[in-house]
């Protein structure tokens, strides 16, 4: 289980993604498909509901054309 920083970390996570995605006016399917990840899988990753590996978040950055994430 996550701890409370974790899963506040997630959650900003993502909402940068989810920000991202709909200011290139893409669906979540159309991310995952792109991403090579599964639909719902990506859902729950901008819920913030789960730590995604590296690699796949770099390929959703590669889709949204996130150059870096700013975190703290």
């Amino acid at each position: 289980m996550n701890s409370k920083e974790d899963q506040i970390a997630l959650g900003e996570l993502g909402a940068i993604l989810k920000a991202a995605r709909e200011k290139l006016g893409l669906s979540q399917v159309q991310v995952a498909a792109k991403a090579k990840v599964n639909a719902n899988y990506y859902a729950i990753v901008e819920r913030g509901e789960s730590n995604l590996t590296y690699l796949k978040l770099h390929r959703i950055m590669k889709v949204l054309n996130i150059k870096s994430l700013n975190i703290s």
